[in-house]
């Protein structure tokens, strides 16, 4: 089931992220850590209700947030549609857990079926210019890579931004 994140989700879904660290920077990953995601983050996706979870008998497997907000990061990108009426993805994590058992597609395709439900013209995503499992997962889905940009909190290197258009 996916649904709304609730402030009572708080603790797990936080946890589920710092997990997520771990594992990526055991892999060589280091696109998250104490810096980023935090929990403030996460606690104004609850209030702003932008915070969906993937949940399977009572235990969150998975998180994303949709958002129509774009981040002042992504303004010298030259997008593929005009500044409006697009759906951005942030913080899409799956617990390491259940990494490979396909929680990750179902999210995005909940995402996608959001997106066409509400009538956006596209989908907006920055990814981990390291990760190359992401980049593989997001260009099979048929998203377009346009342009970098940095998050020097988190990484030295660069976070690849992608659109889909819907």
């Amino acid at each position: 089931m996916i649904r709304k994140a609730l402030l009572h989700d708080l603790t797990s879904i936080h946890q589920l992220t710092q997990s997520c660290a771990k594992a990526m920077i055991a892999n060589g990953i280091y696109q998250w850590n104490e810096n980023y995601p935090t929990k403030e983050r996460f606690e104004k996706d609850i209030a702003l209700q932008e915070l969906y979870v993937l949940e399977e008998e009572n235990h969150i497997k998975g998180i994303i947030v949709l958002t129509e907000l774009m981040d002042e990061e992504y303004i010298p990108i030259q997008w593929l549609t005009k500044n409006n009426n697009n759906l951005y993805i942030h913080r899409l994590a799956i617990d390491p857990e259940y990494w490979g058992k396909g929680y990750a597609q179902q999210l995005m395709d909940f995402a996608e079926q959001y997106a066409k439900d509400n009538a956006y013209q596209s989908i907006r995503l920055d990814t981990f210019g390291e990760n190359k499992r992401n980049l593989t997962f997001y260009e099979t889905r048929g998203y377009q890579r346009l342009g970098d940009i940095y998050f020097p909190k988190q990484s030295e290197h660069p976070f690849h931004c992608y659109e889909l258009i819907i």
